[in-house]
């Protein structure tokens, strides 16, 4: 069984993904764009007041090819 998805704002998860190997490509508007070799679609995380909901968290680690247990070591 995977672990909980904890509560993060975006600048968190923008963190966690660069030491997964991704770089932040451009930033329009509220939304940064990661890119990473092998991966074959960007990744967009919206970067707003509060935090990342979890949904959309979820849909973000999916995107990367990461488990959550990867994900939440690299926070």
């Amino acid at each position: 069984m995977s672990a909980k998805l904890p509560v993060l704002k975006p600048d968190e998860v923008i963190s966690a993904l660069e030491k997964a190997g991704f770089s932040v490509k451009r930033q329009t508007g509220s939304h940064a764009v990661l890119f990473k070799p092998g991966i074959p679609r960007p990744i967009t995380v919206p970067v707003h007041k509060g935090d990342v909901p979890t949904g959309t968290l979820r849909a973000i680690i999916r995107q990367s090819n990461l488990t959550i247990d990867e994900f939440i070591d690299l926070l």
